[in-house]
């Protein structure tokens, strides 16, 4: 039955099956609802007292009781509900299967609605405000509904990813976009976003182009390539015009180098990228080998010590207060030679074990100066786990790792700059930290150890992550990083001088001037990570521990962004951190890429299951991302795993407070 009830008459349901939220979709359905109300009416069942329960739709009743509160609703405001009767199984299940038969808008669709809301008049911002959006958001989905017809359509029917559609969408040219499409349907290679893109941008290609370098200038003209050639042009300079078939020819080429690589290294299968360097999706699946550096000879290791006592004489010379200008400058030099002989004897390869290169694979890339690289990391088609999958008791006093427990290079630099980020947006809304911590850094600049790692770069730069042009994919901090940006009174940049820009900056608001001072100081914070190596700020833990970041509230942990990165075992392990060895063995037969899905799932809350698994669950992420030991509750403390490099221990409950002001 149908019925209006007042607000102040609905309570939460116990017996909703959603159990955890978003931050950031919960402020977008505020806004909704403050903009054109409730569309979608809520299941509520006779509770005690007059009051009515929410069984489906809690979300939607937090949304209006925030707005009440901030008296944007009356406590009387009207809601219209259905009223369910029934066993509570009964209603358990129906407010189960409102939320499953729910199913996310095709980005086409998002695309074409915000499209026709613009036409009738309203801005980019109208938009987002009404639907709790960035702009950014707003502004992606509208340059979709401006690809080639061809493109926009391939979106609409999923022949094509969003990140495909993105990579079309680099250009605004549409006919170069249909052109590229169109080249690409008889493709037998692997379209990648990262193909689309150069093709779409290179309408023409250098002759210094890497791909250009593999192929060879007679080779690229024998199959019927052309080249346009201005009077000053060279080899290096010119411009290659048919793109595809370069890339064509790059493929096979970079096929022919694989097989011989594979012979030459003894290896099952070397796959090729065009790429400089291996990307997620060319691992997705696979299993990584574990394998050591090279061992250092007895000279190599009489050396390195050698270089060291060097490298301590010569920076004595730094931190002498007495050295005179050439003795500096000559031991700057020094250092830096020292430095790069150290780097040549620490940076040896991995060493695979001859018993695994039969099922062993790897991947070769194509470096800048387009030579065919065989990237030293190895994989496999099949599991790698600890003893077939069964994961060892954990040990109080720490146990050795099990093996293939290592996590990547670019999981960790992306896992640092995601945590950099959580670390940044909390900095940027306490501008009284902000500004202790920037005229502390600057006063500190002067003397102590100049070889100490830095929190920050902080004389004006932006810092950059390890990872270049790797963006966070619906990220929470990251999202509100932009939205913050994107909320910043920029008026005073219309001052035609940089004198006119600072009276009228200086005539903004403490505030306004508050919120860019935090912006400012944010963006300067390299990334970082919570472990024992050179990813290790101590300011970081210092500035998280200080401003309380509850990590989990802002980052979760997803098949993507890592357990499809690491070992099987690694993700058992975490199970049984979240709910001990009958979660573990309920997957531990499971087929990796299973086991991701599930984990991604559990860790997500949105399983059915005993509410302290679920809550152990939603804290946990892996200690690296962690900021501080105040991030683990104390009654989850003793099923923590102890591990030096990653522990995978579990962060405490998240809070709504940070977020709120972020928002």
């Amino acid at each position: 039955m149908i019925q209006s009830i007042p607000l102040k008459k609905l309570v939460p349901s116990p017996r909703n099956v959603r159990k955890s939220s978003d931050v950031l979709a919960d402020l977008q359905l505020r806004a909704d609802i403050a903009a054109r109300g409730l569309l979608q009416n809520l299941v509520v069942r006779k509770g005690k007292r007059g009051k009515f329960e929410v069984e489906a739709g809690g979300r939607r009743l937090a949304a209006l009781q925030a707005l009440a509160d901030e008296g944007t609703l009356s406590e009387n405001h009207e809601v219209t509900c259905l009223v369910i009767e029934g066993e509570e199984s009964e209603v358990r299940e129906a407010s189960l299967a409102e939320n499953f038969q729910r199913l996310a808008m095709n980005p086409a669709d998002e695309a074409q609605a915000f499209a026709s809301i613009i036409e009738a008049g309203a801005t980019t911002e109208d938009v987002a405000r009404r639907f709790g959006l960035t702009v950014r958001f707003v502004e992606g989905r509208l340059r979709l509904a401006s690809l080639a017809p061809c493109v926009f359509e391939a979106l609409a029917e999923g022949t094509i990813t969003l990140d495909m559609a993105k990579a079309y969408g680099a250009i605004s040219d549409v006919e170069r976009q249909a052109h590229v499409y169109a080249e690409l349907q008889d493709a037998w290679y692997q379209i990648t976003p990262d193909t689309i893109r150069r093709m779409v941008l290179d309408a023409t290609v250098r002759g210094s182009d890497p791909r250009a370098v593999l192929v060879g200038r007679d080779a690229y003209l024998a199959a019927g390539g052309r080249i346009e050639r201005e009077l000053f042009d060279d080899d290096a300079s010119e411009s290659w015009i048919d793109v595809a078939l370069l890339e064509d020819l790059a493929h096979k080429a970079m096929d022919e180098a694989a097989e011989k690589a594979a012979l030459e290294h003894g290896l099952a299968w070397v796959r090729p990228t065009l790429g400089n360097y291996v990307s997620h999706d060319l691992v997705e699946g696979l299993g990584r080998l574990p394998c050591e550096p090279a061992p250092m000879t007895e000279q190599e290791a009489k050396e390195l010590g050698e270089l060291e006592a060097d490298y301590d004489r010569v920076a004595a010379v730094l931190e002498d207060e007495d050295s005179d200008e050439d003795e500096v400058a000559k031991a700057e030099q020094e250092l830096v030679v020292i430095d790069r002989a150290m780097r040549a004897l620490n940076d040896r390869p991995p060493v695979l074990a001859d018993e695994l290169k039969s099922e062993a694979g790897a991947f070769l890339v194509l470096s800048r100066n387009g030579e065919p690289t065989l990237v030293p990391q190895y994989y496999t088609e099949t599991e790698v786990t600890a003893d077939e999958g069964v994961v060892e008791p954990i040990e109080e006093s720490g146990a050795a790792k099990p093996k293939g427990s290592s996590l990547s290079q670019r999981l960790l630099d992306e896992l640092a700059m995601q945590r950099r980020d959580i670390l940044a947006i909390h900095l940027a809304n306490d501008p009284a930290l902000a500004l202790d911590f920037m005229v502390f850094t600057l006063a500190d600049a002067d003397g102590h150890d100049w070889r100490a790692r830095k929190a920050s770069t902080l004389v004006g730069s932006v810092a950059s992550g390890p990872v270049t042009g790797f963006e966070a994919k619906d990220a929470p901090a990251s999202a509100a990083l932009a939205e913050f940006a994107g909320s910043l009174d920029e008026s005073w940049r219309a001052g035609e001088s940089d004198v006119e820009r600072f009276a009228r900056f200086r005539a903004l608001s403490d505030e306004v001037r508050s919120a860019w001072l935090g912006h400012v100081v944010s963006r300067t914070l390299i990334a970082s990570l919570a472990c024992e190596s050179e990813r290790s700020v101590p300011m970081h833990e210092a500035l998280g521990s200080l401003l309380e970041i509850q990590t989990a509230h802002w980052w979760r942990p997803t098949a993507a962004n890592y357990f499809d990165r690491v070992a099987k075992a690694r993700t058992l392990e975490a199970l049984d951190a979240a709910g001990g060895p009958e979660l573990v063995s309920r997957y531990a037969a499971s087929k990796k890429a299973e086991l991701a899905s599930a984990a991604e799932r559990i860790f997500s809350g949105n399983f059915i299951g005993e509410a302290e698994v679920k809550e152990r669950s939603q804290a946990w992420v892996p200690s690296i991302m962690r900021f501080n030991d105040a991030d683990v509750p104390a009654d989850l403390e003793e099923n923590a795993s102890i591990d030096n490099e990653a522990d995978e221990t579990i962060s405490g409950d998240a809070t709504d407070e940070i977020a709120e002001q972020a928002a």
